[in-house]
């Protein structure tokens, strides 16, 4: 009797000293588990609400919840490039969110199935030492003859690429984008390959002198140790258009899933990842732009400089991501 009284005793320490969830929440995220886990562990903490994280590339968990159809476990979807989120939305794969009680934004689906958390930058970076940096002022400057074979980028198959192209097709047209894209490929240092980390460490190396890279990777690497930072110092980044549409813009972003069944811890959730404390842990640790206005950036982001972004439709811009990448294969950007 005592031993059975004792385990009773037990178990119910250990039921009192767990954390107890009134109710849960199931996210499919492209975002690495680093950068997002310990915002949602502060979530939990502080509304009780469990959250399920499965990570992976967002092609394939888009594939997953198509796969899965309404037997799909998943409340949100969180990942990178308006393009995803549009092609999302396109395979019927969400739902409107409520954003009466969100701060005003104009970055999000005009129906609601989307909604950015972080902007992102592409601008050009370049090693100062061997490109002067005011003769590169522009993208276009980018098909100048004399920068042939020393442009570095990645694949056509890279969505990043593809939405910098889509956002060129609607403020240059078609045939001008064609011709910047064949020029563009006729200065490449090399066939692309590997990401933007790559890209900063062939231009370091001397495999190339210019890349165009999202900023946050080499902010990362700036804010790292050994030979990542070493080759992140090496480097300028140069705002591109700013004397006419600006340099180009992305986001990260989230989507509430067709089939969700959590909404309303859901919604809790994106108005949190919102919320001013949110947004400034995403440009300190992220190294992202806060979508919501008086955030600070982080010094890493300010050390970079103040820039004019481009003035486009985000969804538009993920609606031309396949066209985009057919002028990409035109021009023979592999």
């Amino acid at each position: 009797m005592a031993t059975h009284r004792l385990i009773f005793i037990i178990t119910l320490v250990g039921a009192l000293s767990s954390p107890v969830f009134a109710a849960e929440l199931n996210i499919y995220s492209a975002r690495k588990e680093a950068l997002i886990k310990p915002i949602l562990d502060e979530f939990s903490q502080e509304t009780g609400i469990k959250v399920n994280l499965i990570t992976g590339k967002a092609d394939g968990l888009i594939t997953r919840m198509r796969s899965e159809k309404m037997l799909s476990p998943a409340d949100l979807l969180i990942t990178t490039d308006v393009g995803r989120l549009v092609r999302a939305k396109a395979f019927g794969l969400t739902q409107p969110i409520d954003t009466t009680s969100l701060p005003n934004l104009n970055l999000h689906d005009r129906q609601g199935h989307w909604i950015a958390l972080t902007k992102r930058t592409r601008p050009i970076i370049i090693h100062p030492e061997r490109v002067a940096t005011n003769s590169l002022l522009t993208y276009e400057d980018l098909t100048d003859p004399k920068y042939k074979g020393r442009i570095c980028v990645r694949s056509s198959s890279n969505v990043y690429n593809q939405s910098l192209v889509a956002a060129m097709l609607m403020q240059r047209g078609e045939e001008k984008t064609l011709t910047w894209a064949k020029g563009l490929v006729a200065n490449f240092a090399r066939s692309p390959k590997g990401g933007d980390r790559d890209q900063i460490h062939a231009v370091a190396a001397g495999i190339c002198d210019i890349a165009i890279v999202n900023t946050y990777y080499l902010a990362a690497m700036l804010n790292s140790e050994g030979d990542s930072a070493t080759a992140a110092q090496t480097m300028q980044v140069v705002w591109p258009n700013q004397d006419d549409r600006g340099a180009h813009i992305n986001i990260s972003g989230v989507a509430m899933a067709k089939y969700a069944k959590n909404i309303i811890e859901a919604q809790r959730l994106i108005a949190f990842m919102l919320r001013p404390s949110s947004q400034a842990w995403y440009s300190e640790v992220n190294q992202e732009y806060p979508v919501v206005p008086g955030i600070q950036w982080s010094k890493t982001l300010k050390d970079m400089g103040e820039f004019k972004p481009e003035s486009v439709d985000l969804e538009q811009v993920g609606h031309l991501n396949p066209k985009a990448l057919k002028i990409m294969d035109k021009a023979g950007w592999l």
